[in-house]
């Protein structure tokens, strides 16, 4: 039986999809890397800005503040990066292909050799 966060998946549903153990565990970690990034960076923030405060003295509270939206911003971004990494893996384990995440190529026009005629007999440049 697998366990997704506090429900339980059923023997069947398990069965048609192999990879849902490992999926399930990859998000757990992403999740857990995510906090782990909240905490520790409100705290080295804070720390940071407590040491700085001899030169540029300001209230707590801004340092708290400061502390906390950077770091959920730092949280969220490792959180989508480990997230995506196991929406792959889940690909992956369903497909047995690895979604291609490059940014598409721009084509480049070719440049014209030279006058062309249209079929009207004009010549374009």
């Amino acid at each position: 039986m697998v366990n997704l966060g506090l429900t339980r998946v059923d023997d069947s549903l398990a069965a048609k999809h192999p990879g849902l153990g490992s999926y399930a565990a990859c998000q757990s970690h992403a999740f857990m890397k995510g906090t782990g990034t909240f905490i520790l960076g409100a705290a080295g923030l804070f720390a940071i800005q407590t040491a700085l405060q001899k030169k540029r003295p300001y209230p707590l509270q801004w340092s708290l503040l400061i502390s906390i939206v950077a770091s959920s911003v730092g949280s969220y971004a490792v959180t989508r990066w480990e997230t995506q990494k196991c929406s792959d893996l889940w690909l992956l384990l369903e497909t047995g292909k690895v979604p291609d995440r490059s940014p598409p190529r721009l084509s480049i026009p070719e440049e014209s050799k030279g006058p062309e005629k249209t079929k009207y007999g004009d010549v374009m440049d």
